[in-house]
């Protein structure tokens, strides 16, 4: 098992939900942590929390769909920390709604935000990963990449990307020789707090996969199974795994009806986000 004593790592929106709870268990184990956010009051909190239990911590504001802005803080990681050996790509943004009935521009900011910005920080890093042959990506993708969930298409469609960048890298490490060099992608499913308050599926769809109401259970995952027992993929809870085994064996006209009967038709018909921020751009903005 992997120790994490010492480690050099980055956190994309560490300042809140799970990156906050990631940070707070890295901090335990001994990293040194740089955090980016948006949201400034935050960020302080955040680092003002993390400092005070012991960590090294460094809190720059960031907006990762920001290429030259992910470069200059790549370069400030660099001095700050010596060099990094974890990069973990937790930020997101999302706008719910039927795809239709949106501006085209709120899937483009999704994209933008959940994908774009993996190549930006990922394409930072990894060539100095490649030449020390040692180093972790996890990339936070969702259960929506394993059951599509109406309603939050594009979100849904950057999370496929997500598990599918993260998994052609490791291919291409591997083809590269570099064994030495890490992927995980982790996918939360049915979170029910802070970003995504008031995502519900019904009776039998929490039978299937239980709502998760602490981020920290999915930051222990995180930890626990992708940063020390080096895991491919990190599913939580675990049943979302059943999704997986029955999209390879059901045919898909059977499978979206499936979809339908555990309630992800209206899984955001009482969506409301974390109370006090407005998912309208990729800014965390306070309500006033």
């Amino acid at each position: 098992m992997e120790q994490l004593q010492g480690k050099k790592v980055i956190v994309t929106g560490g300042a809140l939900g799970i990156g906050l709870a990631t940070c707070r268990r890295l901090v335990r184990e001994g990293c040194d942590v740089t955090i980016w956010d948006l949201s400034k009051k935050e960020l302080d909190a955040a680092e003002k929390e993390l400092t005070a239990m012991g960590g090294n911590v460094f809190a720059y504001l960031c907006d990762v769909s920001d290429k030259d802005r992910v470069h200059e803080l790549a370069a400030a990681a660099r001095k700050d920390m010596g060099q990094v050996d974890i990069l973990i790509n937790n930020a997101g943004f999302v706008r719910h709604g039927m795809f239709w009935e949106q501006p085209v521009e709120n899937a483009v900011k999704q994209m933008d935000v959940n994908v774009n910005a993996l190549f930006y920080s990922i394409h930072e890093f990894l060539p100095e990963m490649m030449e020390r042959n040692s180093g972790h990506i996890v990339n936070v993708s969702s259960g929506v990449a394993i059951s599509s969930a109406p309603g939050l298409a594009a979100y849904t469609t950057s999370k496929w990307a997500v598990w599918g960048l993260t998994d052609v890298l490791r291919l291409e490490v591997m083809t590269a020789g570099k064994k030495g060099i890490k992927f995980t992608s982790v996918h939360p499913g049915n979170i029910v707090t802070g970003m995504f308050e008031g995502f519900s599926l019904n009776v039998l769809g929490r039978l299937l996969a239980p709502p998760v109401k602490d981020h920290d259970v999915i930051a222990k995952g995180i930890v626990e199974k992708a940063l020390k027992k080096k895991r491919h993929l990190v599913v939580i809870p675990w049943q979302i795994y059943i999704g997986m085994i029955v999209r390879g064996l059901v045919p898909n006209f059977i499978l979206a009806r499936i979809a339908l009967l555990i309630g992800l038709g209206s899984c955001v018909k009482n969506y409301t986000g974390r109370k006090g921020y407005i998912h309208s751009t990729s800014e965390a903005e306070t309500e006033k």
